[in-house]
């Protein structure tokens, strides 16, 4: 489903809103709220914009759990790190304690972060499968989600939650949930704004499947909901 919006202010308020929504249904019927996070420079706004009022008061965010969809292989403090940006824009202002967060360990190398992650989600989901409530993606302008990169193996992974994937063109490791961890969830929520993606989300949602070149087109939740949160200008080619 595409939710489009004239600005990039207005899609940012109903993203917020949804994930309100989305955390009182799970929490009035589970007890708790399992939502994983997305890097990058574009989820930092709705990060700042939930930790700010109406926002901070409209979650029990004491029954949530953070976790995060991919995340680059640097150490937490680095300037790059996707859990330092979270950390700086809604953990610290929601005084979010260190037992809701669920980080990679990038102390580990690059097989035994993915490897680590993987068990620890397996844990906190006792047994069961690994449903997450909503999962939060954004989207590149070569068309990838998460460290879903074009023409590399991990597209291709069955089994495993989470894999290390070495990325030829930002030169670096990354730790990320495979496609069929995401498709897992039950909720599934594109995050994605600005001129530049018009033409990657005119591949994923027009172009013949192509996973390789396009490996957001992997994303179709198997018996959850998939939303499109664009601006205009995002969705200015479909």
């Amino acid at each position: 489903m595409n939710h489009i919006f004239a600005t990039a202010d207005k899609l940012l308020a109903s993203l917020a809103d949804f994930v309100v929504t989305k955390a009182g249904e799970s929490i009035k019927r589970n007890g708790k709220f399992n939502l994983v996070l997305s890097g990058g420079s574009s989820p930092k706004k709705l990060y700042e914009l939930l930790a700010s009022e109406p926002y901070r008061d409209s979650i029990e965010w004491k029954k949530v759990y953070f976790f995060f969809g991919d995340e680059r292989y640097v150490p937490r403090d680095h300037k790059d790190s996707n859990f330092l940006m979270t950390q700086g824009a809604l953990f610290g202002p929601l005084g979010i304690v260190e037992n809701q967060i669920f980080e990679v360990n990038t102390a580990l190398s690059p097989p035994e972060a993915a490897a680590d992650y993987e068990q620890r989600i397996r844990q906190h989901f006792g047994g069961r499968v690994c449903r997450f409530d909503v999962i939060l993606l954004g989207l590149g302008d070569n068309s990838h989600t998460a460290s879903l990169f074009p023409h590399t193996p991990v597209l291709h992974e069955k089994t495993a939650l989470v894999k290390e994937v070495f990325v030829e063109e930002v030169n670096m490791y990354r730790i990320t949930f495979t496609a069929p961890l995401i498709n897992a969830g039950h909720t599934v929520a594109f995050l994605v704004f600005g001129v530049t993606k018009a033409a990657a989300v005119f591949h994923i949602q027009k172009d013949p499947v192509n996973i390789d070149e396009y490996p957001a087109q992997l994303i179709h939740p198997e018996s959850g909901d998939l939303h499109w949160f664009m601006d205009e200008a995002a969705a200015s080619s479909i």
